[in-house]
């Protein structure tokens, strides 16, 4: 975590919001916006976001200001975008229902279809509803440098996108764009690396094209990212290939890493060869990443095992036997009732929350810098519980 983010929370009351909530503040999050807004400037690329990331949607109005749209994963999203968030309106999904492409075609600005066959399917769809969607193909170049394989969409054997030996003569008639997504928490240098690749099988596509996504994945905001590459790479692809290529980039973690936390309440302390700490949120409900994934959650004030005096293992209140956080130290004894914040919360674990086991989910807040103010935007209970249910 970089200084200005640990000091931005180092600085707030957690006692002023609910527990468990998701506090985010909006000056960090309009900072994050502000780097986007300027890559755009400088190369012409417009930037979506990219819902499945974020999408707390009381942050729109000011979001809207400095992005070009959103991009959806299916029909719920991308009506969500449209419903708040002004702009371009984007949807790509491994395969669309017929029922939810009926929807789609009446809102959306462009489709990138996943397959040929997807495409053969759905562009009379397109062409009926009298409306200008622009449609594309997403593409796999066989190409990334993902090091976890669950996160890495070009994988052997992945269901994203259409490699080059599927693609047959004609499969590009009625198609405008090619979206190619292949990172995930990586750099300029990633990307400049990729590009090659994507040309190599694709290029003899690209002229005839008017537009280019290259996905998410890009950490453009994140420290050390080198924004400048980014953008000598964009304007050296459009200068090969023709000014008149529209580029997308459709960042969900970017626009919203190091904005948030996740704040929680410790309920008890029990003991079983080492001190354990209960809290009131939960690995398996709030946070599916810590379990699922190669990811530790960092604790604003909190260290590795041993690292500071008093080491704990802070565990969730469900039922799950494994709904555990993992082990942390910290320079003063852990009580009932402290408040504790975790970091880096904002992207992907606002999304993914569930009411596993009925655990009520986490509220969500934003801090205001410019008034101090700590805006509680909703609080969710035992409804939201059974109406997912039947």
């Amino acid at each position: 975590m970089t200084d200005r983010f640990i000091e931005a929370f180092s600085e707030l009351d957690f006692s002023r919001v609910p527990s468990p909530c998701h506090l985010i503040h909006r000056g960090l999050l309009e900072e994050n916006c502000r780097v986007l807004r300027s890559v755009s400037e400088r190369t012409g690329a417009k930037i979506l976001l990219a819902l499945k990331g974020f999408a707390q949607f009381s942050e729109f109005p000011l979001m809207a200001k400095y992005l070009a749209g959103t991009t959806a994963s299916g029909l719920h999203e991308a009506l969500l975008g449209r419903e708040f968030f002004p702009g371009e309106r984007h949807v790509y999904s491994p395969a669309f229902p017929p029922a939810d492409m009926d929807e789609l075609v009446k809102f959306v600005d462009h489709i990138s279809f996943n397959s040929p066959s997807q495409a053969r399917r759905f562009l009379g769809v397109v062409k009926a509803s009298g409306r200008a969607v622009s449609c594309g193909l997403r593409v796999n170049p066989q190409y990334a440098e993902v090091e976890h394989e669950i996160y890495n969409p070009c994988a052997a054997g992945s269901r994203l996108g259409t490699i080059r030996s599927e693609i047959r003569a004609g499969d590009l008639d009625g198609l405008e764009g090619l979206h190619m997504h292949t990172m995930c928490e990586q750099g300029a240098d990633v990307l400049a690396r990729t590009i090659p690749h994507f040309e190599e099988k694709f290029g003899e596509f690209i002229p005839r094209m008017k537009w280019i996504n290259f996905g998410g994945g890009h950490w453009i905001t994140h420290p050390g990212y080198d924004v400048d590459l980014l953008c000598r790479t964009l304007l050296a692809f459009r200068e090969k290939w023709g000014g008149h290529l529209q580029i997308y980039l459709e960042p969900g973690e970017a626009a919203a890493i190091r904005t948030g936390v996740l704040v929680c309440t410790v309920l008890d302390i029990v003991n079983n060869g080492m001190p354990i700490a209960i809290l009131d949120t939960s690995a398996s409900a709030h946070m599916p990443d810590t379990l699922e994934m190669p990811y530790r959650a960092e604790i604003l004030g909190a260290g590795t095992p041993g690292e500071f005096p008093h080491t704990y293992r802070l565990a969730g209140g469900t039922c799950l036997a494994g709904d555990v956080l993992g082990d942390y130290s910290f320079p003063r004894p852990l009580v009932p009732g402290q408040r504790l914040a975790l970091l880096d919360m904002s992207h992907y674990t606002m999304v993914k929350s569930t009411t596993f086991n009925g655990i009520r989910l986490p509220s969500i807040a934003s801090y205001v810098p410019e008034t101090g103010e700590y805006k509680i935007i909703r609080d969710f209970g035992y409804a939201d519980y059974r109406n997912r249910l039947s």
